[in-house]
């Protein structure tokens, strides 16, 4: 008998983990009023030492409620939301559910050329916005059918005395004022949405009635290897499930007060779902970090230790190196459970020595909620594995090309998945939609191996996507911006591999007659059209690129080439 036909994997869960869980009609609506009823006067954010509590929460939430519900957002809408990791954003994240309306999240630091096509897609008529992304989201008034920008100023939900601070003329201070904050003109700012000018103090604002688990309360944007995002839809029951399924795996998770570390920004299903919702789930306060910088993460760890941290192997490492350098202890944070990227065993064995705490790995997709599998948080947790399928998940392994044959234990395949957690289907694409599921198993794109005893290796990804610091970079996006520059005839985007599990983003080109390599140039052309990270490190000139019998350009064999040139030059 197969493991997927005995469900080898139960032997390995731990007492506190059920078999299987009742998950009922729950919504994030009734998660967040059973929150606010027990755990009003608890905090719920700290932001650079100044916390909230629920009840304080809750006010700014029924308030941005009343307010967009005056700018006409009604049951069924979807609002965009273009935040760093803020108070403001969990307020803005809540107040749209209250309303019945979607929540569409977006990378504040995407370009307009980045975010049109999503805005056209799902058609938000309001968005909140950083203040500094307000230019990006003016251009796109006109072409999509955005009308109404609420900037959020982060600064203005910081402790008093470091509002002054900023406000000081010194160099230095204005240089972090100005990294923080902009002008946005023709936009309504986030404290006249709140105020009683546009919906009043929101008192009667109340959870929408005809929300059901099957509403959808999310859409993120992710791609494929055609390119072109696809708003994953999740509904309240995929979002409530990995709650529920992710508080059963994590023992005694909220059972004492907790302190969440929000450096994951919560644009990505990773880190909404890992703080963002479970916070509120358990009664939480959440650590909010605009930007993952490993300073400010030293300061929260010193002075505001958290509890649980998720992260992302180069996360763990910097924080254990900074520990070290700066002598600053980061025991306390009793469990991390990290995403994105493969863990390197050395990585545990240096985070568990310095913490005293627990990390494991684990897996999942946008589409998923995200998680899927994960280690067991015992001494059961396998190096080199992303786990074992979470409660009521079944995840197989496929033949490729014959989806219909489970493989037997051992062999490597396509890594399909069911369970509560899996998305409804991509926003306005049946097709893709149709495409990306085989008789109701979800196909990840990921090749994987399933062990006799259900633990799960993931091989390669089919889809080719780049995970660079816990971001994903989908090459043919990448490409596309390369491709319009005159001195690019072709070219292959690809991963090269860092030590820490990642990877950087790097780009093997060949050039048009008469053209010269200008590295610097093609990487300045980049930025115009790309955010940072995915702009590409390094550009590697190729006389011609591997292609297939149809000429089109075979990715891994480029990456092939390249780490032999690489390796060719080290030695």
């Amino acid at each position: 008998m197969s493991a997927l036909e005995s469900k080898a994997w139960l032997q390995y869960y731990p007492e506190w983990t059920p078999h299987n869980l009742d998950y009922g009609d729950t919504t994030l609506l009734d998660v967040y009023d059973n929150n606010l009823a027990i755990h009003a006067d608890k905090p719920a954010t700290w932001f650079f030492g100044r916390t909230q509590s629920y009840a304080e929460l809750d006010r700014q939430v029924r308030r941005a409620a009343a307010g967009l519900r005056a700018f006409g957002v009604r049951p069924g809408d979807r609002v965009a939301i273009v935040l760093p990791n803020c108070p403001q954003h969990i307020a803005a994240f809540w107040a749209v559910l209250k309303l019945g309306a979607t929540v569409v999240e977006h990378n504040p630091l995407y370009t307009s050329h980045e975010l049109e096509g999503p805005f056209a897609d799902h058609g938000a008529r309001v968005a909140i916005c950083w203040d500094k992304a307000a230019p990006t989201l003016e251009k796109l008034r006109g072409v999509t059918a955005l009308e109404t920008i609420v900037s959020v100023n982060m600064t203005e939900a910081m402790p008093r005395i470091k509002q002054f601070a900023l406000s000081l003329p010194i160099p230095p201070l204005r240089k972090t004022r100005d990294s923080l904050t902009a002008k946005a003109p023709n936009t309504v700012p986030w404290d006249t949405l709140i105020g009683n000018a546009i919906g009043g103090d929101g008192r009667d604002v109340k959870s929408e009635p005809s929300v059901t688990k099957e509403s959808i309360a999310l859409v993120l944007y992710t791609s494929g290897t055609t390119g072109t995002p696809k708003g994953a839809q999740l509904t309240h029951g995929n979002l409530f499930a990995n709650l529920l399924q992710g508080k059963a795996w994590v023992p005694g998770l909220g059972d004492t007060p907790e302190r969440l570390l929000a450096a994951l920004p919560m644009f990505h299903a990773y880190g909404l779902t890992m703080v963002g919702t479970l916070a509120v789930y358990t009664g939480s306060e959440m650590a909010l970090l605009p930007t993952p910088r490993i300073d400010l993460v030293m300061d929260v760890i010193k002075k505001h230790t958290p509890t649980w941290l998720p992260g992302v192997p180069t996360l763990y490492e910097r924080i254990v190196d900074a520990s070290e350098e700066q002598n600053i202890s980061i025991r306390g944070i009793r469990n991390s459970f990290s995403g994105a990227s493969t863990l390197p065993p050395r990585t545990v064995e240096r985070w568990e020595a310095a913490t005293h705490g627990r990390l494991v790995e684990g897996y999942g997709l946008t589409e998923t909620s995200p998680v899927i599998v994960g280690n067991p948080m015992t001494d059961d947790r396998r190096p080199g594995y992303v786990g074992i399928p979470f409660p009521d998940t079944l995840v197989k392994i496929a033949d490729r090309d014959n989806l219909d044959r489970t493989l037997p234990d051992g062999e490597e395949g396509e890594v399909l998945v069911r369970g509560p957690q899996v998305f409804a289907g991509y926003l306005n694409k049946p097709e893709a939609t149709e495409e990306a599921f085989h008789d109701g198993w979800y196909r990840t794109g990921d090749v994987g191996v399933m062990e006799p005893d259900g633990f799960v290796r993931l091989v390669a990804r089919i889809k080719e996507v780049i995970i660079t610091g816990g971001f994903n970079v989908y090459p043919a996006e990448v490409e596309e911006a390369l491709l319009s520059h005159p001195d690019i005839e072709d070219c292959a985007v690809v991963g090269r591999p860092r030590s820490d599990g990642s990877e950087d983003v790097v780009a093997c080109i060949t050039l048009n007659p008469g053209a010269a390599l200008d590295p610097e140039g093609l990487k300045k052309y980049c930025r115009e059209r790309l955010t940072r990270y995915k702009v590409p490190r390094t550009f590697y000139h190729f006389e011609e690129m591997p292609r297939d019998q149809l000429g089109k350009i075979r990715r891994r064999e480029a990456q092939e080439e390249l780490m032999k040139l690489l390796e060719e030059k080290k030695a």
